[in-house]
């Protein structure tokens, strides 16, 4: 029954062990201490191993984050509630060995990330680095790419900052080009410049210089979004060539 057990869960996780024990360790809570072993030392390496493939990962997808902005993604994706969530898609409670008093149906969050991480600890272990980092990305692409489009639905200068450095290679500079009232209660108006296209048009104020930035930047990818490129898909490259050469010529002026 136990083999049966295992058998099912490689075949879910799509790897055949070298060393199916290894497995079973992963999935034993230390409630169960089941044939004498816990997974916590396997959740204590799945950590390691998980930030290291995500950190390498956000580091090579996202070259012109800085760090605060990578850390701020990657506590998102390493999140006990994100991890949980792979593990409740994954029903990994279903092959788990648990103590008495743990219902694998409603495992508490804590638990379900533990299992993934102590998984992940087994797949490096049993099957080396490479195939930990698939099975690892296979799971967190689609999560990295939600969770950044998240953190960046209001923050407009970083996603203008995105679609001009996948789109154009370059970074928007912002300018005040204005200030006026009295200095208790001043308005500054700002305007982006995307390489040497000015966006006057689409300048906007505030009460503080990163207000301002903000509207303007916001103000920018609407305009940009009505060239033909679509906010919500600012990391694509348009389809049509014509059309793209026709943007770049007009925006990115040599």
């Amino acid at each position: 029954m136990e083999n049966e057990k295992l058998k099912k869960c490689q075949e879910l996780l799509g790897i055949q062990f070298s060393n199916p024990k290894i497995l079973e360790e992963s999935l034993t809570h230390s409630s169960a201490y089941h044939n004498g072993v816990s997974n916590e030392r396997l959740e204590f390496l799945g950590d390691s191993v998980l930030g290291l493939i995500t950190t390498e990962y956000l580091y090579q997808k996202f070259p012109h984050y800085n760090e605060g902005e990578l850390t701020k993604l990657r506590s998102a994706i390493v999140s006990r509630k994100t991890l949980a969530k792979i593990s409740l898609q994954l029903n990994l409670g279903q092959y788990c060995y648990l103590g008495t008093g743990l219902n694998a149906d409603k495992l508490p969050t804590s638990i379900l990330a533990n299992i993934f991480e102590a998984i992940v600890a087994a797949i490096y272990l049993d099957q080396g680095y490479p195939k930990a980092k698939k099975f690892v990305l296979d799971h967190l692409k689609e999560i990295v790419l939600q969770y950044q489009q998240d953190i960046h639905r209001d923050d407009y200068k970083s996603a203008l900052q995105d679609f001009c450095q996948k789109n154009f290679g370059i970074t928007p500079v912002y300018n005040i080009v204005k200030t006026q009232g009295p200095d208790h209660r001043k308005v500054f108006e700002a305007v982006v410049k995307i390489g040497d296209r000015i966006f006057m048009e689409q300048r906007a104020s505030g009460r503080r210089k990163k207000i301002a930035e903000q509207a303007a930047a916001k103000n920018t990818l609407e305009f940009l979004d009505a060239q033909h490129y679509k906010y919500k898909d600012f990391f694509k490259q348009p389809k049509k060539k014509s059309l793209w050469k026709k943007l770049k010529k007009l925006f990115c002026k040599d």
